[in-house]
């Protein structure tokens, strides 16, 4: 996304995390970092990258602030979000905005739409979760997932058989394990078929993907070896993935990538929706190029 806003004549640097700051007076001069890139010839994938040297640059209130912070979302990611958010009250742009952030958490987020997300259970107490078992159970599942309500590309998520007699005691090593709630869903063995990543900027898609596990893996996630190949998202589905986006662009976060399985949203990405460079190699375009056209 930086070296496509630079070929299109922005003015565009990388800001890492050290050497990020606040001034309660007026706005800070950060060092930054220029850089250099290329393309593959009619692709969206890098061939080459690499920082230039570090330059100062004063904050003014026209800046742009694209938040690319990898979750989990601990006490770090939120305090970034606060100085992130002072700025912002301060006339800088943050894309996306981190009341937004702050506001939405991904996986919960997409749990309140009802017919459209996946029977789950989030807490940490031992009998809630036991009880949310015998459901699964009497319902016909064989298997559950325990994952991080703060985790991101499957890092810590578990398939377990629900008549494991430690499955209790792996669900009180999870909650130990992320020191609070933890989420538990039937699992999906649609999921072995694919789960569709869709991205959308500005309330409309701009491509999606199907990323499909490997052989005998559970796992969907690109970074955990899944292929992908282009999708054409159902008509049903992209109109219910409109509405979100539509409503999301009122708190200011007009970036944000779908997680889809079967018929259910099993989760909305907004902290540093991810996937971009793969779904335009699958569509054999940049589409960054078309979020480019918004600024």
């Amino acid at each position: 996304m930086a070296l496509t806003f630079k070929n299109a004549g922005k003015e565009v640097y990388f800001l890492f995390e050290n050497d990020f700051y606040i001034l309660n007076h007026g706005l800070p001069t950060l060092e930054v970092y220029e850089f250099d890139g290329k393309f593959h010839e009619g692709g969206a994938y890098l061939s080459s990258m690499s920082l230039k040297g570090k330059v100062t640059t004063k904050l003014e209130p026209k800046d742009v602030i694209h938040m690319r912070l990898d979750p989990p979302f601990n006490g770090r990611y939120l305090k970034n979000l606060w100085l992130l958010d002072f700025l912002h009250h301060q006339g800088v742009r943050i894309v996306n905005n981190p009341k937004g952030i702050m506001y939405h958490n991904e996986k919960l987020f997409a749990f309140k739409q009802k017919d459209m997300s996946v029977h789950s259970y989030t807490g940490q107490s031992e009998e809630g979760f036991h009880s949310f078992m015998i459901k699964l159970k009497d319902a016909g599942f064989k298997e559950l997932v325990l994952k991080p309500m703060d985790g991101f590309s499957g890092i810590g998520v578990e398939k377990l058989d629900l008549n494991n007699k430690y499955l209790i005691e792996a669900f009180n090593r999870k909650v130990k394990e992320t020191m609070g709630p933890v989420i538990a869903q039937p699992f999906m063995e649609e999921v072995y078929k694919g789960e569709v990543r869709s991205i959308f900027y500005a309330g409309r898609e701009l491509g999606s993907i199907l990323k499909t596990p490997q052989q005998g893996e559970f796992l969907s996630n690109i970074a955990q070896g899944a292929t992908f190949e282009k999708y054409t998202l159902p008509s049903n589905i992209r109109a219910v993935c409109e509405e979100i986006a539509w409503d999301l662009k009122e708190y200011d976060v007009p970036f944000i990538a779908f997680d889809i399985l079967g018929n259910n949203i099993t989760e909305i990405n907004l902290t540093c929706p991810g996937l971009l460079v793969e779904v335009s190699h699958a569509y054999k375009t940049n589409l960054a190029n078309e979020i480019v056209k918004s600024f």
